[in-house]
């Protein structure tokens, strides 16, 4: 008996093969474009969602930067001080994402960035911080020139050009050193930091004892306190700065208890 097998030559089969064939040369596989199965991509983690916040934190970061450094020219513009924290906004928001992604990457969705998610309140305090700020300079001294608006450095330090620059330097190192020990804080605690109060302990989740942990038992709340305080004294809010104190103590003393 003839074991010989025919090869099956009909119009449709060479045409499937052909097809086949070319997808491979081009460095197609063909069942991969003939799966009817999607992955679906989860509208928290949507790649496009967080490259445009962070391209926007980006853009701002850099034209409050350049806006800043315009203004300081001489002669001297105060508003040079609103634009400078717009970018400490826009890089301490950046920040909070990034460092999230890198060290804790279960938790990196687009809540991290914490762009709406600390309720009103937060909004309010900073628009405050700006309004302040504008009036201080611009509508004080012309519809209420007879009032004399203390700045934090006017009630601490030596008045003039000299007591203003040694504030300003205050508040730098605040707000360096806030915005340092915060991201320290989520880079030692890892997969254990969290951005909002959790009530019941997870799997895996653990104490965090080393690294900055070993002296401050909440350094994310240690670093935005002090950080908050220093975008204040930066742009010379006297009564912003009272008020970042007041709330800002409060806000996380209630926090701690809850934990």
């Amino acid at each position: 008996m003839d074991s010989t097998s025919t090869a099956d030559t009909s119009p449709s089969h060479q045409e499937s093969a052909w097809t086949t064939a070319t997808h491979h040369a081009e460095g197609y596989d063909a069942n991969v474009l003939s799966s009817p199965t999607i992955t679906a991509i989860d509208p928290k983690r949507s790649p496009s969602a967080l490259a445009l916040r962070a391209f926007l934190l980006g853009l701002a970061f850099g034209v409050s930067l350049t806006f800043s450094l315009f203004l300081l020219q001489p002669p001297q513009n105060p508003l040079w001080r609103a634009s400078c924290f717009l970018g400490t906004l826009s890089a301490f928001h950046f920040l909070e994402y990034y460092i999230t992604a890198l060290y804790n990457p279960p938790a990196a969705t687009i809540s991290a960035f914490l762009l709406t998610g600390n309720g009103y309140a937060y909004n309010i305090a900073h628009t405050l911080a700006l309004v302040e700020c504008v009036f201080r300079n611009y509508a004080a001294p012309i519809y209420y020139p007879e009032v004399k608006y203390l700045q934090p450095c006017d009630a601490l330090l030596p008045a003039g050009e000299r007591g203003r620059a040694i504030w300003l330097m205050v508040g730098f190192a605040m707000l360096l050193v806030g915005q340092a020990t915060r991201t320290l804080a989520m880079i030692h605690a890892g997969t254990n930091f969290n951005h909002l109060v959790q009530f019941r302990k997870k799997a895996g989740h653990v104490l965090v004892t080393h690294g900055i942990y070993r002296w401050l038992r909440h350094p994310s709340y240690f670093g935005f306190f002090w950080w908050g305080l220093g975008t204040q004294v930066i742009m010379g809010n006297m009564i912003c700065l009272i008020g970042y104190a007041l709330v800002l103590w409060r806000f996380f003393s209630n926090r701690i208890e809850s934990e």
